[in-house]
């Protein structure tokens, strides 16, 4: 069965990229570069997949929402 994750990738102060997969809960990983990033990402996946296999089905992902603030509701 082939099952597909979504990758949340952001950018640290370091320069090394960070993903999550927002159905798992509290996995992360990190690359220099996005492949290398997505390959660890799947490696952390099949692991927390193999540890929640007693949890339970895993969360399903909806969708990523933009929220705006001005400045003045941000307190900035």
């Amino acid at each position: 069965m082939k099952r597909e994750f979504y990758v949340v990738i952001e950018r640290d102060e370091d320069g090394l990229y960070v993903g999550e997969a927002p159905q798992l809960r509290a996995f992360y990983s990190q690359g220099r570069t996005i492949e290398e990033l997505m390959a660890n990402m799947r490696e952390v996946i099949a692991l927390c997949l193999e540890e929640q296999a007693e949890e339970g089905p895993v969360s399903e992902f909806v969708c990523v929402q933009k929220v705006s603030l001005d400045d003045q509701v941000a307190g900035v």
